[in-house]
């Protein structure tokens, strides 16, 4: 895999890259000043950033996997030593699909009903593969979300949740704080 180096980051012109951050040659990012990417995190080849009004918000030791999509008007948040697994795709708006109004960036803007909200992934959490993330969702800090799963719902610290629709399975072990500890205190 190739990674962008500092210079070519910067040049890029992203509101803020941290130290030792991997960024694929073979992602794609817009707006890049509203994306914010901080120390000690990689995104992988074909993933696509596209920022809206309320930014993108990479915290400390964050993974996206190949194929992941970060888009929307709301502000997306990765919050430290998260990350998203292959074909993740988290969405901050979307459109109204009733049928009252028109679809798609390319229609006026008078025409549509796009609604947007936030979504936060804590400290901590891991979403499987193909997993889909919808506007106003917190997932709380270590959760895990299972593959294919419909996230349209806040999900609760250190739950396991997975399916359409969603459900809370069992908890989550929290050990992985006590190995954030050392890992603080190398």
């Amino acid at each position: 895999m190739s990674f962008y180096d500092e210079m070519e980051m910067r040049e890029m012109g992203f509101g803020f890259v941290g130290k030792n951050v991997k960024i694929s040659r073979k992602s794609s990012y817009y707006n890049p000043a509203r994306i914010y990417i901080d120390d000690h995190s990689r995104i992988d080849d074909f993933c696509v950033l596209s920022a809206g009004e309320g930014g993108i918000y990479i915290g400390k030791y964050v993974h996206l996997a190949v194929y992941c999509l970060l888009v929307g008007k709301g502000c997306i948040k990765m919050e430290d030593y998260s990350g998203l697994s292959s074909r993740v795709s988290i969405y901050s708006s979307n459109d109204d699909y009733s049928g009252n109004y028109m679809t798609n960036p390319t229609v006026d803007a008078e025409f549509t009903n796009v609604c947007a909200g936030d979504v936060i992934i804590g400290k901590h959490v891991i979403v499987g593969s193909g997993s889909v993330i919808l506007p106003n969702v917190h997932i709380a800090q270590g959760c895990a979300i299972g593959s294919l799963s419909l996230v349209n719902k806040n999900c609760e610290d250190f739950g396991i949740y997975m399916g359409v629709p969603l459900k809370r399975l069992k908890s989550r072990s929290r050990k992985l704080l006590d190995l954030e500890e050392k890992l603080k205190s190398k």
